[in-house]
């Protein structure tokens, strides 16, 4: 049977469980044996991980565009109108190829941790929050799509993965969800 961890990774925690540099890492939080991630977060994006110890479910996870989907939300500088929404949804041209098609949409600001350190605010310039579901995984996707319709990510927050969310789940903190029978 594998066990799935879920796992709300706070900022500048590395996706692994060692580090040669001495950074904190998913041991410092997970002290379960035998998990690994199943997919990553960059160190400076926060939110829910998925563990566990089955390859065969990781691979089920992560797989590019047959995987579980992963709803992420984002503080981005500005307020994208609705062209940049449009462009964002319909994919956008990343190192030459065209990202999947997504669902987007403006939200309001969640209510969330404090985030330590916390963004860089312009006082000259509005922040807002959208809602972002992907079905791929590209190094820093959300970050450049952003980015590309002219709104940069201040803050990112990985909120579900598949069914999974961070409903109930402070950051820093792990729950175990049982094990293969109960995952979709």
């Amino acid at each position: 049977m594998a066990h799935l961890v879920l796992f709300n990774k706070p900022y500048g925690v590395l996706t692994r469980f060692t580090d040669p540099h001495g950074r904190r890492t998913l041991k410092d939080y997970i002290p379960i044996p035998h998990v690994y991630p199943a997919g990553r977060l960059d160190l400076d994006s926060e939110g829910l991980m998925v563990l566990t110890d089955s390859s065969a479910l990781a691979a089920r996870i992560t797989r590019p565009g047959n995987g579980w989907p992963k709803t992420y939300w984002a503080q981005v500088e500005g307020v994208p109108d609705e062209r940049a929404l449009k462009a964002l949804a319909a994919g956008v041209i990343l190192d030459g190829v065209r990202t999947r098609a997504a669902e987007v949409a403006p939200l309001a600001e969640p209510a969330l941790w404090p985030r330590t350190p916390p963004i860089r605010v312009r006082l000259t310039i509005p922040t807002s929050w959208i809602a972002l579901t992907l079905r791929e995984g590209r190094n820093r996707q959300v970050r450049r799509m952003t980015a590309a319709v002219g709104h940069p990510t201040l803050r990112l927050v990985r909120y579900a993965v598949g069914r999974y969310t961070l409903d109930g789940l402070a950051t820093g903190t792990y729950r175990t969800v049982g094990d293969d029978r109960d995952v979709p």
